[in-house]
C-alpha cells in the first residue's frame, strides 16, 4: 500500500529523549516499511526514517530557537499533506482533530491515531462537528469521554522487540519514568519507595509549564540519595534503567490514553506497580506483569511481593501482546477495509 505516515512536529521522529507519539509513529513507520510498504513520513526534517522523508519543517519545533509562532509549521505541514494527498491509499493522521477541516475536503481515505486524553469538556463540541471523522483509539478506556465519535478501532501501541531487553545485573531500585507532571504523580512514587525504604531513580523530563510544580513539590523531596533525579534519557539508557529495577512505580491521577512506559518496562522484563485509572487494566495484567494498586499503602504491600513474579514471564507478555509488528499488522488491517470502501462526504453539524 501506499501509505502516508503524518507526524506531529514538536519532536522529529524518532524523538532525542521524551516524546511517545513521535515514538510510536517511528515504530510504526519502520514496520511498515520492513513489511514491503511504499510510506511517506511528513515530520521534521531531523527525522531518521527508512521510509520517504518529507520535511514539512527543518528541525524539531522543540529544538528551533528561531521560532516565534509553532503554528505556521503546522499548518504547511497539514497544507503540504493536502496537496499530495491523491498520491496515497490511505493517510493516518497523528495531529488529533487540526486535519479534520482540510483533510475532509479531498477523496484519500484517512485515519486519524488519538494519542492524548479526551476527556476534556471543549473536545466534545469538535469531536461532535465532524462526526465522521474516522478514529483510531489507543486503548478502549481513551474513547469513554467521546462515546459518539466516530472511533472505527482500537489499536494498543508496541514496541520492535529488539529495542529494549532485559539486561543482566541486581535490580535494587524502583524507577519512575516519563514526566514530572501532576497528573503523573511523582511526588507518590517518591512517598511509596520512601514507605518501603526503597531507593528511587527518576528519569523524567520537564516541561516548562510543570516548572513551578518542580520547584514547590518535587524538588524538596529529593535528597540525591534515597531518592534521585537523572533527568530526562533516550532509547539507549532505557534497557539498563529499567532492567535494573526491582519494579516500575506508575501511581498515575488521569486517564491515561495508553502508557508506553509501561510495554518499555514489560520488555525489560520489569513489573509495573500502577494505579487504576485510564488504559492501565487493560495493559498490565495484574500478578502476572504487575499489580494494579488503589492506593499508596497498596503500592509499598505490592512491592513485598514482587518475588512472586517471573522476569521472563513478563518479557514474553510483552512479546505476545506489544510488538510493533503486532501493532503494525492491526493498522493495515484497517488501511484495508478504509481504502476500499467510499468514504462519504464528512458531514458539518453545526
Amino acid at each position: 500500500m501506499r501509505i502516508a505516515q503524518i507526524a506531529p512536529l514538536t519532536e522529529s521522529v524518532p524523538p532525542r529523549t521524551y516524546g511517545g507519539t513521535e515514538r510510536v509513529v517511528s515504530y510504526l513507520t519502520e514496520e511498515l516499511v520492513a513489511m514491503g510498504h511504499d510510506v511517506t513520513l511528513f515530520a521534521s526534517g531531523d527525522s531518521v526514517t527508512a521510509a520517504k522523508l518529507e520535511a514539512a519543517w527543518p528541525c524539531a519545533l522543540r529544538f528551533d530557537p528561531t521560532l516565534r509562532d509553532a503554528m505556521a509549521p503546522q499548518v504547511l505541514l497539514m497544507e503540504r499533506v493536502a496537496r499530495r494527498a491523491h498520491e496515497f491509499d490511505i493517510l493516518h493522521c497523528h495531529l488529533d482533530y487540526w486535519p479534520f477541516s482540510l483533510l475532509s475536503r479531498q477523496a484519500t481515505p484517512y485515519l486519524t491515531t488519538l494519542h492524548g486524553r479526551l476527556d476534556l469538556p471543549e473536545l466534545t463540541r469538535v469531536y461532535d462537528c465532524f462526526e465522521d471523522a474516522p478514529l483510531i483509539s489507543i486503548s478502549e478506556a481513551q474513547r469513554r469521554p467521546l462515546p459518539r465519535a466516530n472511533f472505527v478501532g482500537t489499536v494498543h501501541h508496541g514496541l520492535p522487540p529488539g529495542l529494549l531487553t532485559p539486561r543482566p545485573g541486581p535490580r535494587d531500585y524502583l524507577a519512575f519514568l516519563g514526566r514530572i507532571c501532576p497528573e503523573k504523580s511523582p511526588d507518590r512514587a517518591i512517598r511509596i519507595a520512601r514507605a518501603a525504604g526503597m531507593k528511587l531513580k527518576i528519569a523524567a523530563k520537564i516541561d516548562r509549564m510543570d516548572r513551578e510544580y518542580f520547584e514547590t513539590t518535587i524538588r524538596p523531596m529529593i535528597d540525591g540519595s534515597q531518592i534521585e533525579l537523572i533527568g530526562e534519557i533516550g532509547d539507549a539508557e532505557k534497557p539498563g534503567f529499567l532492567s535494573g529495577a526491582k519494579a516500575l512505580l506508575l501511581p498515575i491521577d488521569w486517564p491515561e490514553p495508553f502508557g508506553l512506559v509501561m510495554i518499555e518496562a514489560m520488555a525489560c522484563g520489569t513489573p509495573t506497580i500502577a494505579f487504576p485509572a485510564g488504559s492501565v487494566p487493560e495493559v498490565i495484567d495484574h500478578g502476572v506483569t504487575g499489580y494494579i494498586v488503589p492506593d499508596e499503602t497498596a503500592a509499598v504491600t505490592a512491592l513485598s511481593r514482587l518475588d512472586a513474579l517471573s522476569h521472563t514471564a513478563i518479557r514474553d507478555r510483552f512479546e505476545t501482546r506489544f510488538t510493533a509488528r503486532r501493532m503494525a499488522d492491526d493498522y493495515v488491517a484497517l488501511y484495508r477495509r478504509m481504502a476500499v470502501k467510499s468514504r462519504p462526504a464528512l458531514r458539518l453539524v453545526t
